[in-house]
């Protein structure tokens, strides 16, 4: 589970904790003004992990000790860091954070992967397969190889590797997922929704799946508005009606350009960020959960939506 924030970053629930203690050196702790060279700087040289985290956030001290010992695990081949959002809450707001924990993992200088919310060891033990290496099963591998293939519009081949995770490992939620996703970017809805209605319900807490289901729910945003084509023509014919190329920025989102609904999102927030009561902000935040942390069009969104508000 995660615990919930406001839009300031204010609690929304609570359960008084403090994050687990660490050897010395073996975790940073960062700041506002300290995250360029704890985080940005370092990541060129090794994978660094940001745990998001709060005093009061109860799953932040169930995740503190399984995060730190998996790193520990890794005999220095990823660095974990931890922000404490209160005291330092930009760098959250700038990367779109809306619940704790969150880990985000920044690699060459930007952030890469992540997942929101406690987690077990096995699925922080998959996380760190990718950021640091494959696993010895192959799995993280073809992980890796089934997220190359979706992103490159392989989709028969992303299925397969799904498909070959979870001959290995029946419960990985990410496989499970991914051939949601997968068959939504084909454009098969239905089979993302059939897929959807046969996970069970102890697995619909999983970011992946979360994610999934937000993914659906905005193709069948999409679906409603019709196609792209219309809605463009009215953006053209009056580049300030912002409803319009707000419904042009879903229907791309439902198309699966999902750079160009970032765009168009992005294009509102330049020219007026409060339209629609921040409309737009926050559906940047919806899609990037729908999409997840380790999207590219997440990452290039959040940095993005970072450079219009907090310029």
């Amino acid at each position: 589970m995660s615990t919930l924030l406001g839009p300031g970053g204010q609690q929304l629930s609570s359960t008084p904790s403090t994050p687990s203690a660490a050897a010395p050196g073996d975790v940073v702790e960062t700041t506002t003004q300290t995250f360029m060279a704890d985080v940005v700087e370092a990541s060129r040289d090794v994978p660094v992990l940001v745990d998001f985290w709060a005093p009061w956030c109860g799953p932040c001290k169930q995740l503190a000790p399984i995060l730190e010992k998996a790193v520990a695990a890794t005999k220095g081949a990823v660095k974990l860091v931890k922000m404490n959002i209160d005291e330092h809450p930009e760098i959250a707001g700038q990367l779109g954070i809306r619940s704790i924990p969150a880990v985000i993992a920044f690699r060459q200088g930007q952030p890469m992967d992540g997942f929101v919310g406690a987690q077990t060891e096995g699925q922080i033990k998959q996380f760190l397969e990718r950021i640091a290496g494959p696993a010895d099963d192959g799995v993280a591998e073809m992980m890796e190889q089934a997220a190359t293939a979706h992103q490159a519009g392989e989709y028969e081949q992303a299925l397969m590797l799904y498909s070959q995770v979870l001959q290995i490992d029946p419960e990985n939620t990410e496989a499970i997922a991914g051939l949601g996703m997968v068959s939504l970017s084909s454009g098969n809805i239905e089979q993302a929704k059939d897929i959807f209605s046969q996970i069970p319900d102890a697995m619909r807490a999983d970011p992946a799946v979360e994610a999934l289901g937000k993914a659906i729910g905005l193709a069948d945003q999409a679906a409603a508005l019709g196609g792209a084509a219309d809605l463009k023509a009215k953006v053209d014919a009056d580049p300030n009606d912002h409803q319009a190329r707000f419904e042009y920025a879903v229907a791309l989102a439902g198309e699966g350009d999902k750079l160009g609904a970032v765009a168009e999102l992005i294009e509102i927030l330049r020219r007026d960020r409060e339209w629609n009561e921040g409309a737009a902000r926050q559906e940047l935040m919806n899609f990037f959960d729908a999409w997840g942390p380790k999207d590219p069009a997440t990452a290039a969104g959040r940095r993005k939506m970072a450079s219009i508000l907090f310029a």
